[in-house]
């Protein structure tokens, strides 16, 4: 069963989601050569309690942290620690989450650390975000998951090849409702399946974490003795990016982005639904 929100419940999960937008801020600042990444888990700890709210990542499956830091090759649920330093040229995701009363926000970006980074890994952090906010614009009210499916796959096969030689949609992990808990029904794939079939109609009420995660070579996973950290069978390099939405009748609402999403849809000829919040 999918999770219908009301107004009052979506106002809360935008609570949740600035939460989450003030982890980035202070992680991305924080996101330096000489840091490690156990450093910036003790930031977004700082900042979940400075907001009196919960961690949703804490204690999730057995998740020893408050943030997931995956550096370089390691695609998602990479585990905050004091050995992994940053090192000027790396890229690291940082996905963070946060609950206020109950209910659950939950996004990631992709950070350069330092300076020299390579053309390609800039390129990569683009196509993978913009390919983002393609299936964010396509979150409209009739329309099927499966459109949302079809707009970050579109977007990402458009793009000019890498230097080496294909973006791989990473298949093993994608997008998933959001609300009274932080994964919850239905599933996003971030590439058109067709046995999959179209997906949920989405309507008001409906909230998405929207995440693709997009790698420089394979698409294809494997997860270390740790049970948790996820990288690229070829060791290339990834990116991922997330988004915590909600579909209201004004059209969407990007819960995590401290402009409600209000500048990215605009370059799609969407304008935003306005912050319950003011």
């Amino acid at each position: 069963m999918v999770q219908i929100k009301t107004p009052e419940q979506i106002a809360k999960m935008r609570e949740a989601g600035l939460v989450v937008a003030a982890i980035h801020a202070a992680t991305r600042e924080a996101a330096v050569p000489g840091a490690t990444t156990l450093d910036l888990d003790q930031v977004a700890r700082k900042v979940i309690a400075d907001h009196g709210a919960k961690s949703n990542f804490l204690g999730y499956g057995g998740f020893p942290a408050t943030i997931c830091t995956s550096v370089n090759e390691v695609v998602v649920h990479g585990i905050p620690d004091e050995k992994t330093v940053l090192k000027d040229g790396d890229i690291i995701s940082i996905d963070a989450g946060a609950i206020v009363d109950g209910w659950h926000g939950d996004a990631a970006y992709t950070a350069f650390v330092g300076t020299g980074h390579a053309p390609e890994l800039v390129e990569l952090s683009r196509v993978t975000e913009e390919s983002m906010w393609a299936g964010i614009a396509a979150m409209k009210v009739n329309n099927r998951l499966v459109d949302i499916s079809k707009a970050i796959e579109s977007y990402i096969r458009r793009q000019p090849r890498p230097a080496t030689g294909k973006y791989g949609i990473i298949e093993d992990y994608g997008g998933h409702g959001i609300g009274t808990e932080m994964h919850m029904d239905p599933h996003l794939l971030n590439y058109v399946a067709r046995k999959r079939g179209k997906g949920i109609k989405l309507v008001p009420g409906v909230c998405l974490a929207i995440e693709p995660m997009v790698s420089l070579g394979t698409a294809q996973t494997e997860v270390l003795q740790d049970d948790w950290t996820v990288i690229t069978t070829d060791g290339t390099w990834s990116s991922h990016w997330e988004h915590s939405i909600a579909l209201t009748e004004q059209g969407p609402l990007v819960l995590t982005a401290p402009d409600c999403g209000r500048a990215k849809l605009a370059q799609y000829g969407i304008e935003a639904a306005p912050d319950p919040l003011g």
